[in-house]
């Protein structure tokens, strides 16, 4: 039996009491998440930071793989990248950026925006799909599992319906979060593109959460719970297209929601403290080159070089070169050579990145 999408809202009751329950926590975890984020002065360093490792994330449930050291060792400034799949992740950041600053300036998450967050996932502008011929095939067997709309039309009509749920809030009073998680079940199921439906659609769930002032940076880590669960979220994505199993979709996003929130909220203070800690190190034993400048710069690239270092602190070549070996001397970076470059990598950052997460989030 073919899915038939639904125009939204859904005339069923979502927020049934395990969802309600779900959703307390969820808010919670999030509001703790928000408030911890505030704490570092300087927010491009979160946006810069975790952007890239919410690419990196998101591009390996699509099995773009790349390790973290294709991905510091790539130079996006030059677009010169070490691998296609560095390439891929820092399409995904930028796309991710472009679109946290139009929804924090206007207030609103378009079909135009949805668009232009695709096309620079994908590098084309060949916009909702127009061709039929799109189905979802199970990677191990090959088996046909979805299909979905192939009418230009229909998609077309299904995305504006999409885009007036997104940004019309009087249409139904589900709680935001409930919103967001069918906003996603949706998206997914019209999958409106080509390609990149799925990264896209990570992204739009990021810059809701922004919309609604859940979070003022998009800095939630919801790609890494998927990526880990990746045989469950289609299994359960699939599970309301074929038996209206909707509760424990729900159930399933709250409770990403919820851990990702832990773990960026540790993730954050890690690196807060491992700001402080370089201040008074760098403070301490080389008064005359510390600077909030050059803190910051060690934070908002997970490595840097001697060309961010110049332009970011308007320093000459000779000058940005003698901080970054001093700060090698000093055991903050460490220096690596690729071609005729110098590239420098906080090690303790990058570490706290690796392993951000990685245990268990949930407080007992």
């Amino acid at each position: 039996m073919s899915y038939v999408i639904p125009k939204l809202p859904l005339s069923i009751d979502l927020e049934t009491k395990p969802v309600l329950k779900k959703l307390a926590k969820a808010h919670q975890a999030l509001a703790e998440l928000k408030g911890v984020a505030g704490i570092i002065p300087n927010q491009s360093i979160l946006i810069n930071t975790l952007s890239l490792q919410e690419a990196k994330d998101s591009s390996a449930i699509e099995n773009i793989i790349t390790t973290h050291d294709e991905l510091y060792k790539s130079d996006v400034s030059a677009k010169q990248f070490s691998s296609y799949a560095a390439k891929e992740v820092y399409s995904y950041a930028t796309a991710l950026r472009n679109g946290y600053e139009k929804v924090k300036k206007n207030g609103l998450l378009t079909n135009t925006s949805i668009l232009e967050i695709q096309q620079t996932l994908e590098e084309n502008s060949a916009g909702f799909r127009k061709l039929p011929g799109t189905v979802l095939k199970n990677d191990r067997t090959g088996e046909v599992v979805y299909s979905p709309p192939q009418d230009h039309g229909q998609i077309r009509s299904l995305m504006n319906n999409l885009e007036q749920f997104i940004n019309d809030d009087n249409l139904c009073n589900w709680d935001p979060l409930t919103k967001m998680a069918v906003i996603h079940h949706q998206f997914e199921s019209i999958h409106p593109f080509y390609d990149g439906n799925g990264r896209t659609g990570r992204i739009i769930n990021i810059l809701y959460l922004v919309k609604h002032g859940l979070l003022d940076t998009p800095v939630l880590y919801l790609s890494r719970f998927i990526n880990q669960s990746k045989g469950e979220y289609y299994r359960l994505l699939q599970g309301v297209r074929d038996d209206g199993e909707w509760e424990q979709w729900l159930l399933y996003i709250l409770d990403g929601i919820e851990q990702t929130s832990h773990q960026t909220t540790r993730l954050i203070l890690g690196i807060r403290d491992l700001m402080q800690s370089y201040k008074h190190k760098i403070r301490e034993e080389l008064p005359k080159i510390y600077s909030h400048d050059l803190l910051n710069n060690l934070f908002r690239h997970p490595y840097t070089k001697i060309d961010f270092v110049l332009e970011e602190l308007r320093v000459t070549r000779i000058t940005a070169t003698k901080y970054l070996d001093a700060l090698v001397n000093l055991g903050i970076l460490s220096k690596h050579k690729k071609g005729k470059e110098n590239y420098y990598i906080s090690e303790a950052l990058f570490d706290l990145l690796l392993n951000a997460g990685a245990k268990s989030s949930i407080e007992q």
